[in-house]
């Protein structure tokens, strides 16, 4: 028997949801979004105590950044690493160990005023330290370029470590851990984005005959961009309140300005799977020049600058890429139906009233509660409409 018959028969032994990576992460991710927010929202209101050791808002931020976003990084992962290398794809018990592993980290923190504080750190740290692990495996094994990206799941388990630490009262400068979290999740959309968004749209333009002007391939602007990023993000994260991390920012946010206008995303207004893309690394430059901008303009809240980032590039970024990875890898055609387009609708929506929340003249925990709903709405459509997807076979019998 041929190894690649013997890999199929294997894989199609297996339960569906876990044939790839991005089956039981990115429906768990979903879910977990969608049970965050409603709690944040319950808890915001005083209807509900948490019974966690963290304060409400730094679980709620804690749980976003390390939990929602760990899963979606560990689904594209899982999905993208036998891409890059050739290597068989981590499926079965692994898997199943590994999003096990996630499952625990995210009860152990939620109840971790009952069950104590350090078993819960050792299974949330350990959830992201083994994913770096299994990552650096399988990328130096194939001696593969995308080694950096494996460095930033590494810098993402010292966040985490960092945030708790900081909670159980170590000599952890205040922030520190959720900022360079913040900071390496923003560089991965970045990084990503500035590969998948140019190029999805060089192919949808191609494939109209709309040849004239298409995107590049990244160049030297786009490494000085990314630079400039990191240092401004690095800057943000040891030194928050300066001017020197400031002005920064508001340089990375112009330099990711004209970074996307080269992508010419005005032109795939026609195609959601490809303009939603675009969204978000609006949001992401939106993002970085508020936040530079609030060290200097006092009417810029920079809460909505923070959720320009989060609420709106991160969200908006992540469940791009889980639909688009979704239908491409269970074997369906890459179009945007009418409920995908309603997830893109909705988590833009809630992103835009998160973000002008501290600014609009009506109340603050109402309208809060309204972009919460909104955000929510899209995470519970995209399990209702990508669930079976996820968790069932593929229609043309491959695994």
């Amino acid at each position: 028997m041929r190894p690649e018959n013997d890999r199929h028969d294997r894989l199609m032994r297996l339960p569906p949801v876990l044939r790839g990576g991005f089956r039981p992460f990115f429906f768990l991710g979903a879910l977990w979004a969608m049970i965050v927010v409603a709690l944040w929202m319950l808890a915001l209101a005083g209807t509900i105590t948490l019974p966690t050791y963290l304060d409400p808002l730094a679980w709620h931020r804690h749980e976003m950044l390390f939990g929602y976003l760990g899963a979606v990084i560990a689904g594209f992962l899982m999905t993208a690493i036998p891409n890059w290398t050739g290597r068989l794809p981590i499926a079965g018990a692994r898997l199943a160990g590994l999003a096990g592993l996630w499952i625990a980290a995210r009860l152990a923190i939620l109840f971790s005023a009952v069950i104590g504080a350090l078993p819960a750190i050792a299974l949330d740290v350990g959830f992201l330290a083994t994913l770096a692990f299994v990552a650096a495996r399988e990328v130096l094994a194939a001696k593969n370029r995308n080694l950096p990206v494996v460095v930033a799941i590494g810098l993402l388990c010292a966040a985490d470590a960092l945030d708790h630490a900081e909670a159980l009262g170590a000599a952890v400068p205040a922030g520190l851990g959720w900022r360079l979290g913040f900071a390496v999740i923003l560089m991965l959309v970045a990084l990503i984005g500035g590969r998948i968004i140019p190029s999805f749209t060089r192919n949808w333009l191609s494939k109209r005959g709309d040849v004239k002007g298409l995107p590049s391939q990244p160049d030297r602007f786009d490494i000085a961009t990314l630079a400039t990023t990191a240092v401004a993000l690095l800057a943000w994260t040891a030194l928050p309140d300066t001017a020197v991390s400031g002005g920064l920012l508001i340089a990375a946010g112009l330099l990711q300005m004209v970074r996307l206008a080269r992508w010419s995303g005005w032109r795939t207004w026609r195609e959601p799977l490809v303009l939603i893309l675009h969204i978000a690394y609006v949001w992401l430059a939106l993002g970085l020049l508020l936040l530079g901008a609030s060290r200097f303009v006092w009417c810029i809240p920079q809460s909505s600058a923070m959720h320009a980032l989060a609420a709106g590039a991160m969200a908006s970024m992540t469940l791009a890429v889980m639909t688009r990875a979704t239908l491409g890898h269970t074997g369906r055609e890459l179009r945007a139906d009418g409920a995908t387009q309603a997830i893109y609708l909705l988590v833009t929506l809630g992103a835009v009233v998160r973000f002008a929340a501290p600014m609009l003249p009506f109340d603050y925990i109402a309208t809060v509660g309204l972009a919460g709903l909104l955000w929510g709405g899209a995470f519970l459509l995209y399990l209702l409409s990508y669930g079976p997807k996820l968790l069932g076979p593929r229609p043309d019998g491959r695994p």
